[in-house]
């Protein structure tokens, strides 16, 4: 199935699909472009009686999912539905699936998926971003606005973060490269690593799971880490007094119960190096 609209900019895309593929690429200025492919009878099945629509700038992709029932696809060859949508860049996207994969390129406007097993990916998203998911991984590269990320096992990675930072996860690493707000990481076994913060508070909790924090060159940090059982150590000089009006504080909380907590001192991204 393919249908394409005609639109006049970003759209509120909503996808719903249990298992397969999602693509979105909002590159397309002017229209909007959606393509289901079916990979096994059963799924053409499903694109036949899926509803594509626009309304107004509301684009809905919705298909209904398989009664019940095994299918051989499974074991046999590659099952599901492909699902690809080019519209304008900006656009913000809704997506509810059970396995099926989440991936947008380019530049998205806000980002929202619900997912069992699915992973999701992708490389800016202009608004806020949630993420709820069971085992899926979750992989971002920029981060505009706040991140949010609900998951038991998968794990969650982006590049750099704009605004605040809140995570919970269970046996799933957590790693953050850029963080310029408050960041809040809460898991069990899993370990977390956070390259490089320069602002605000960061609030790090782990049973087993070790905990690493690089604090940017610029940046003071007041320092309150605690271990049962784990060690901790610290690159950084202790703060004996308050820092000057143009100077950047870091507040870290981290705390585990057997995992170790190290705080460094993270390198300058290339751009300021380079200034340097």
């Amino acid at each position: 199935m393919q249908k394409t609209f005609d639109v006049t900019g970003p759209l509120r895309l909503e996808i719903e699909l249990a298992a397969g593929d999602i693509e979105i690429d909002p590159t397309l200025e002017g229209k909007a472009e959606v393509e289901l492919i079916a990979h096994d009878e059963e799924s053409q099945r499903l694109v036949d009686a899926a509803r594509v629509e626009l309304q107004g700038d509301r684009l809905v992709v919705d298909v209904p999912q398989k009664r019940g029932g095994f299918s051989l696809a499974i074991v046999f060859g590659r099952g599901g539905i492909d699902c690809r949508v080019r519209c304008p860049e900006g656009t913000d996207v809704t997506a509810k699936t059970k396995s099926a994969d989440v991936r947008a390129t380019g530049t998205v406007g806000a980002l929202t998926v619900t997912t069992a097993s699915g992973d999701t990916s992708a490389d800016r998203v202009r608004g806020a971003a949630n993420v709820k998911s069971a085992s899926g991984d979750v992989a971002i590269a920029v981060a505009e606005s706040s991140l949010d990320v609900r998951s038991a096992s998968g794990d969650i990675a982006v590049e750099a973060v704009r605004g605040k930072v809140s995570v919970n996860t269970a046996s799933g690493d957590v790693t953050i490269g850029e963080a310029d707000a408050d960041v809040d990481v809460n898991t069990v076994s899993g370990d977390q690593q956070h390259r490089a913060v320069r602002q605000g508070r960061v609030t790090a909790q782990a049973v087993s799971g070790d905990v690493e924090i690089g604090v940017r060159r610029g940046s003071k940090a007041y320092l309150d880490c605690s271990t049962i059982s784990g060690d901790t150590a610290s690159e950084l000089d202790s703060l004996d007094a308050a820092p000057a009006a143009d100077e950047l504080l870091v507040e870290i909380k981290a705390k585990t119960v057997s995992g170790d907590i190290r705080i460094t001192r993270a390198h300058a991204p290339a751009s300021e190096e380079v200034q340097a």
